[in-house]
């Protein structure tokens, strides 16, 4: 048939994502986002000294409209303190073929007050409304669980939030499972007494009945800052837990290493595929995990950034800092960010054992010309880069979350990562506020250059600086939806 009568969200595949076009207009039908017009980023007031609630900005990202780079809307939590991090969708991709569903509501995780928001952007795209509250007591009493990050939609409709430890912050990995509908919470999603000591983020592949996620570290230890002896002392996160999809059981963990802490984790976007990326942030290294030849699953190390060798510093050894990485939905390019090193870099994977660097720019970090820190000895640069600056304004930070645009030509760029952590390796970035910045990528031969007339200032919001986090779009994009 040529058109899709009884279609639900998103898109059939992630090559139809690519090329923004909906099975619902039909397979030779208008695209249905040629390109992306806003974009939703959580901002946050917890640890910058200012007594307001995080808020969901609303971006204008339209270089044809006249609030370009304008955050047009703020939704204000109700609450202080949440520490809003990542989000996700009621519905994506994996319910495609349930005309029923739609991509209506953005689901809110907080990562300290353990509160979940639900905020509905059906009604007006351009200002999100709060449609529910889940409130921490109902995450801590029927889950045992706290400190929630990740969200991702799944194909039964329910919406499934990947937790970092128990209400009392000890380390725990655990996923909170909600009603796709009601929101109320349904309880665990995983089963049997073996769970992994610590969690994070969480990628799931049905075809090959597997969920992998990742290890962060202990929630109560985390919220102070960073502190290099707790890498000895077991606080930090040095495995990959991989589940039965079916079962819900943990049946395996592979150890990537003691100083590895691996954040986000990516499976290629083909949903047959058995292999992904994740990125370890201490260890500055990027794995590749994989399906073996008897059934279970592998790990090996295919990306190395060098430390540097440096004075004026936490430490003599400066690692990239890697905390964010995602993969183009054709599985061509992989991208990541040196939070502290202040570069992203863009990888050609087609030989997915063998990334090749052919991407590579600089836009903040802790190394740059004048500052603090100088560099003694270092494996790739010749010299120290120059501070960043755009349209007037000295960007504090470096580069940190990281969203694609679905064909791929547009890398859009925050520079908070934790606002603790913020406010221990970037004081002047909690002064004057994080900013988003836009990257144009060469998707034929690969390359990043810095698109100069893009820049997002939250330094200048009206109650007063804020640390802007994750980055999405109304239609989906390519770290929220998965295929099945």
């Amino acid at each position: 048939a040529e058109k899709c009568g009884a279609c639900g969200p998103g898109f059939a595949s992630p090559l139809d994502a690519m090329k923004g076009k909906s099975e619902t207009q039909g397979r030779q039908g208008r695209a249905l986002c040629p390109r992306e017009e806003i974009v939703y980023v959580p901002c946050i007031y917890r640890n910058t000294g200012r007594k307001k609630p995080d808020f969901l900005a609303t971006v204008d990202v339209n270089p044809k409209s006249p609030h370009y780079c304008q955050v047009i809307h703020r939704l204000p939590m109700p609450n202080l303190g949440d520490e809003l991090h990542h989000s996700g969708w009621n519905t994506c991709s994996s319910c495609f073929g349930d005309a029923t569903k739609k991509r209506n509501r953005l689901i809110l995780p907080s990562f300290i007050s353990s509160r979940i928001y639900v905020v509905d952007v059906g009604t007006d795209l351009r200002a999100p409304r709060l449609f529910k509250v889940v409130n921490s007591e109902d995450v801590f009493w029927k889950c045992n669980l706290g400190y929630p990050h990740t969200s991702h939609c799944l194909g039964s409709g329910e919406i499934m939030i990947s937790a970092l430890g128990d209400p009392a912050g000890s380390g725990k990995g655990g996923f909170i499972l909600l009603d796709g509908e009601t929101f109320e919470i349904k309880g665990n999603w995983e089963t049997g007494d073996k769970i992994p000591p610590m969690g994070y983020d969480f990628w799931y592949q049905p075809r090959h009945n597997v969920l992998i996620s990742t290890e962060w570290g202990i929630p109560k230890c985390l919220g102070y800052g960073f502190d290099p002896n707790d890498l000895k002392k077991g606080r930090y996160g040095r495995r990959l837990n991989v589940w039965d999809w079916t079962t819900h059981t943990y049946i395996q963990a592979i150890d990537v290493g003691e100083d590895a802490a691996p954040l986000e984790i990516r499976f290629l976007h083909n949903p047959d595929a058995a292999e992904g990326y994740v990125g370890c942030t201490i260890s500055s290294a990027i794995h590749r995990f994989y399906k073996t030849e008897q059934g279970d699953w592998a790990a090996e190390k295919v990306i190395q950034v060098p430390s540097k060798k440096v004075e004026g510093w936490l430490l003599p050894d400066m690692p990239g800092f890697i905390t964010d990485i995602l993969i183009s939905l054709d599985d061509r390019f992989l991208y990541f960010s040196n939070w502290l090193h202040g570069d992203i870099r863009q990888y050609d994977i087609s030989n997915t054992r063998r990334p090749k660097l052919v991407g590579q720019v600089f836009v903040g970090g802790s190394i740059t010309k004048g500052g603090p820190v100088t560099v003694c000895r270092d494996e790739e640069l010749q010299s120290q880069p120059e501070p960043f600056v755009i349209k007037g304004t000295r960007v504090q930070g470096g580069p940190q979350m990281i969203q694609l645009s679905l064909d791929g030509k547009r890398l859009y760029v925050t520079t908070s990562l934790y606002s603790a952590w913020d406010r221990q390796f970037y004081p002047d970035l909690v002064k004057d506020g994080s900013v988003m910045l836009q990257l144009d990528v060469d998707t034929e031969r690969g390359g990043l250059t810095v698109n100069s007339s893009f820049l997002v200032d939250f330094g200048k919001e009206p109650d007063g600086p804020c640390l802007a986090h994750e980055i999405r779009y109304p239609g989906g994009d390519c770290t929220s939806d998965i295929w099945v």
